[in-house]
């Protein structure tokens, strides 16, 4: 799964993570019931959230179903969302991720560099593509849009040169998203909002595409391939500025428009689209700038841990809190073991099947041979285990690893609107 909204189970409440989880296995059960087990393959946590748009214009009723057990919910039934929203996202998602597709084999990304595989890519390509625009012409939704954009898109990276605006890169992508979040309110039969929705998804389209700009900086810039920071000559701080202008104006956008219920639509598209603007800089910042911690794995500066007094937070890091000597501070003790809920193991039989118990997580890891670690990683792969175990084990080497769509970047509320992202963890 792929997005850049990725919430922390620990930030969303109980109602709101089960109704997170609703529309994303709606989004994944209306790729499999309308075009097959195959499609399935593009669900993502981005897709999810114009299904959570149009529910929180139109309400729950009658946009509910029961689903059988499955792998990503510990083989538990669960109320997933269906209609037309789920069927809307589906469309977005499969035309998105055909163009995405269509963007690494022109690159010769990786694998795709290989003949054999690019013709495979390409031919699957073109069968989401028009799954796509057949599902959105069954909701009213044209996805020539989004393929126009596309298109659009390469060849304003071709005329991008230093000096031009990043913001004229970015704009088929924001021309996209705008289409995508606007029909919503055709759909639950709100067009009275599409203005509002227009310009959040916009934004929203904006910050998506300088994120995946900044996660790709420095491979880009070793691989010697195109990225807009580079090819505009547009900073970091300038990028930063742009996402957080870009995350504000989503929040005054969505208060124009008129929901019967955004709890959730709130917590996705203002609170989990700051955390994910802290996450990314985090990562890639340079040392000592303001708002960017600078090295990878570095805490955000708004982590709870690290707003509390010195000597409280030398404590909660295992430093000691002995006064300097006359040769100086003491050198630091080993940092303690973390103690967050998200690095806790979630094997308990009542709260996982027996898949989630399988590769066990050892002291001292297990090594796996080639083969073994190769059905290990089939298996965690097909019982979703590297998206929403945290922490699980290496397929070969057994040693814990993060799951990808659980990395906790917690932070404080102070919206005066909801508890929706308050975090008890200690990150």
């Amino acid at each position: 799964m792929f997005g850049i909204i990725r919430p922390c189970r620990n930030r969303l409440s109980d109602s709101l993570r089960t109704a997170w989880l609703a529309h994303l296995c709606g989004l994944c059960l209306a790729l499999r019931d309308d075009h097959g087990q195959l499609a399935r393959l593009v669900t993502n946590y981005d897709g999810l959230v114009v299904s959570a748009l149009v529910e929180a214009q139109a309400g729950q009723r009658g946009r509910r179903r029961s689903a059988g057990p499955c792998a990503l919910r510990g083989m538990r039934g669960a109320d997933v969302a269906r209609g037309e929203g789920a069927r809307l996202a589906a469309a977005v998602s499969l035309v998105l991720a055909s163009a995405k597709v269509d963007d690494h084999v022109a690159d010769g990304d990786g694998l795709f560099a290989r003949r054999p595989v690019a013709g495979s890519a390409r031919v699957v390509a073109r069968r989401w593509a028009e799954q796509g625009a057949r599902t959105g012409r069954a909701v009213g939704f044209d996805t020539a849009v989004l393929v126009d954009a596309v298109r659009r898109q390469q060849d304003v990276e071709r005329g991008a040169r230093l000096g031009t605006s990043v913001l004229d890169v970015t704009e088929p992508t924001e021309t996209a998203t705008a289409a995508a979040f606007a029909h919503t309110a055709v759909v639950a039969g709100r067009p009275g909002n599409q203005d509002a929705l227009a310009e959040a998804g916009r934004l929203f389209g904006r910050v998506a595409h300088l994120l995946d700009a900044v996660e790709d900086l420095a491979e880009d810039e070793r691989l010697g391939a195109w990225n807009p920071l580079l090819a505009t000559g547009t900073d970091l701080a300038e990028a930063r500025r742009l996402c957080d202008d870009a995350v504000t104006g989503v929040a005054l956008a969505l208060k124009d428009a008129e929901f019967i219920d955004d709890e959730l639509v709130h917590a996705l598209l203002v609170h989990e689209l700051q955390h994910a603007v802290r996450r990314v800089f985090a990562q890639v910042g340079p040392p000592g700038q303001p708002g960017q911690p600078g090295q990878p794995g570095q805490h955000d500066s708004t982590c709870p841990v690290h707003d509390r007094p010195d000597d409280q937070r030398r404590a909660t890091e295992g430093l000691s809190e002995q006064p300097p000597g006359p040769d100086g501070p003491p050198p630091p003790a080993p940092p303690a073991p973390p103690k967050s809920p998200r690095h806790a193991l979630r094997d308990e039989p009542e709260r996982r099947c027996l898949c989630w118990r399988w590769p066990k997580l050892t002291k001292p890891p297990t090594t796996r041979g080639l083969v073994v670690g190769c059905f290990a990683l089939l298996y965690e792969c097909g019982t979703c285990q590297q998206c929403l175990r945290d922490p699980f084990p290496g397929a070969w080497t057994g040693k814990w690893r993060v799951s990808c769509g659980n990395g906790c970047d917690c932070g404080t509320c102070d919206c005066g609107q909801c508890d929706c992202c308050c975090c008890p963890c200690d990150c």
